[in-house]
């Protein structure tokens, strides 16, 4: 069952290709959300920043209470950033 009929917003805009083609079958044009889209930017790009630190990549801190603080930190160090 497509996405369109179970009510899934769209969160990427469709390339160009992809709305000709729609348009040479005639069909409707997915209804792109441009708030979901940058929201949905800001937290890869938050994720993106979290992977720069090689700790939290590479997990290298491998017990979960070590994991979340280096987790926490980097969030702490990143924030004013933002």
């Amino acid at each position: 069952m497509p996405a369109q009929t179970r009510g899934i917003e769209a969160a990427v805009p469709e390339r160009v290709g992809q709305l000709a083609g729609r348009r040479r079958r005639r069909e409707r044009p997915w209804g792109f959300g441009g708030t979901v889209h940058r929201r949905r930017n800001v937290v890869e790009r938050c994720f993106h920043r979290l992977k720069q630190w090689r700790g939290l990549a590479l997990r290298y801190e491998r017990q979960p209470g070590r994991h979340l603080a280096a987790l926490s930190l980097d969030g702490t160090l990143i924030w004013p950033q933002a």
